[in-house]
């Protein structure tokens, strides 16, 4: 845990002790003690256990990371007990908004202090104790999810050899700050559907604009799990969702036009039922941010370049390459000990005959066969634009017009949105910039006879309000990423891939076991 998280986890501790202070100051005063000592973080717990009569061990319980939160608000229940406070809603009220509920409690006239000697003659029902057990149960580990760390599970090979399928991650919330929820009105632990349905987990009765709490830029090279830009809209049926996205189907039926293909799946809602999902509800990606707000990225020969210079290349990112060996026989187990490839998996290991093969390596496999002389030629299969049929111009790359002939291993340059920084607008970066100046943030945007018009009015110039970011899979070319589909809006950030807890795959690996994600 960095000291940046530590401070945050400290900074929250404080908080919830000290924000009920001037209610708990006028219940200290019907209790008999100075209001002055309510004033006083962690001291005013210490006299409210003392009062109460609870064991004193559980002051020092609080100053456990995070953990501790939750011994605050216990101890805070058996204070408002002194006060025969024993309801449910009361003792929510209580660890939800003490703020608010003490200055109540402590003010009102009709509430007295009984004292532990008043709250002995109270006992719960055995249904009561179970209920109230239940809910704090569901509520910590709602907090816990929405402000600390979630548990993640990796579904795809596109990140590739450095997360594996079935990897099971748990990622900070605390790397870029807490997200607070769009839509809090959820059934806990769903993300967008009911299990088995097609329904709804959340409403939106309630909608929340976009804010995080002790805000912090993505770093490049982090490992960063975000919500699908893309995912606004879903065809919402299993072979659809994010697997086939919305947009990319749009394009194909269009043959290119968006408009076409969009009208079409419009006018046929049995076979292609939309859903329009807010921010936090969109799917989870996880990719590797390779350009952060202001960067200048381009792809040449399957290198990323920031700002005109190499970028980091992860050291277990993959590329396809021919293989031409020497004929000698292939091992599976020597061939996964030496290469890191499987040679049963046809997604990693093809045979072309005549001794040369398709392979998936890293560049440091690639590297140890070639000066092992175990290759007699390696070649990395990358498309150029000289390789693409021209039909198909506008269906490959974002931004999915004919103007940029990119590949995902010839691609950009492209700028990076920066806050506060202005785009001048041209017919030449229109179509890279136009989702994000008129979806992500808002705004009324298109071109009109070489012009352009934003919210109404003409303008070639627009200051953006968010930064964005470029995410790229490591598994290169077997990745659905920004090449496809554009920029991740800061709003879309969930957090940070911190640690792989468990990975599975016919048993456990071991080996990769609490290993953290570089």
């Amino acid at each position: 845990m960095s000291l940046y998280q530590i401070l945050i986890i400290t900074l929250i501790s404080l908080l919830l002790v000290f924000l009920p202070a001037f209610g708990l100051s006028k219940m200290f005063e019907k209790a008999g003690v100075p209001s002055w000592k309510a004033w006083i973080p962690f001291y005013n717990t210490w006299v409210m256990l003392d009062v109460a009569q609870r064991p004193k061990h559980w002051f020092f319980w609080q100053f456990i990371p995070v953990a501790g939160w939750f011994v605050t608000m216990g101890i805070f229940i058996e204070w408002v007990k002194c006060f025969a406070k024993f309801s449910f809603w009361e003792h929510a009220l209580t660890c939800l908004v003490p703020f608010i509920y003490f200055p109540y409690v402590g003010m009102d006239k009709n509430t007295r202090f009984i004292g532990p000697a008043g709250v002995k003659h109270y006992q719960k029902s055995t249904v009561r104790e179970w209920v109230d057990a239940g809910i704090f149960a569901v509520v910590a580990a709602t907090l816990i999810r929405t402000f600390i760390f979630e548990a993640y599970t990796i579904p795809t090979g596109s990140m590739e050899k450095t997360l594996l399928v079935n990897d099971f991650l748990f990622v900070s919330k605390l790397s870029y700050g807490p997200r607070i929820p769009n839509t809090p009105l959820a059934i806990p632990f769903m993300h967008h559907t009911i299990p088995g349905t097609s329904s709804r987990s959340y409403t939106e009765m309630i909608k929340l604009p976009y804010s995080r709490w002790f805000a912090s830029p993505v770093k490049r090279n982090d490992v960063v799990v975000f919500n699908f830009p893309e995912g606004d809209t879903v065809i919402n049926t299993p072979a659809y969702q994010s697997l086939v996205p919305f947009y990319q189907e749009a394009r194909r039926i269009g043959n290119g036009d968006m408009n076409i293909g969009r009208q079409y799946i419009l006018n046929d809602p049995d076979t292609y039922p939309l859903v329009i999902r807010p921010v936090d509800k969109r799917e989870n990606y996880i990719k590797r941010c390779v350009a952060i707000a202001g960067d200048t990225l381009e792809v040449r020969g399957g290198q990323v370049y920031i700002n005109s210079q190499p970028g980091f290349n992860p050291p277990h990112s993959q590329l396809p390459y021919e293989l031409e060996t020497n004929g000698q026989p292939l091992d599976q187990a020597s061939m996964l000990e030496n290469f890191n490839i499987d040679i049963e998996n046809p997604e990693e290991f093809g045979s072309m005959g005549n001794n040369k093969f398709m392979v998936l390596l890293t560049h440091e496999a690639a590297e140890k066969m070639k000066s092992s002389g175990f290759a007699k030629t390696l070649t990395a299969q990358l498309t150029s634009k000289d390789q693409v049929d021209p039909r198909l111009w506008g269906k490959l790359t974002f931004p999915n017009d004919t103007l940029h002939k990119w590949t995902v291993d010839y691609f950009g340059p492209v700028w990076i949105p920066a806050k506060g920084a202005t785009l001048t607008i041209t017919p030449e970066n229109y179509s890279i910039y136009e989702r994000a100046i008129r979806v992500y943030e808002g705004n009324s945007f298109e071109q009109q006879n070489g012009k352009f018009m934003l919210n109404g009015k003409e303008t070639n110039q627009y200051t953006f309000k968010m930064n964005y970011y470029w995410m790229m899979g490591d598994n290169r070319h077997y990745s659905q990423d920004s090449r496809f589909w554009g920029f991740v809006p800061e709003d879309h950030v969930v957090g940070e891939a911190w640690i792989i807890w468990m990975s599975m795959n016919n048993g456990i690996r071991w080996n990769r076991l609490f290993r953290s994600i570089k």
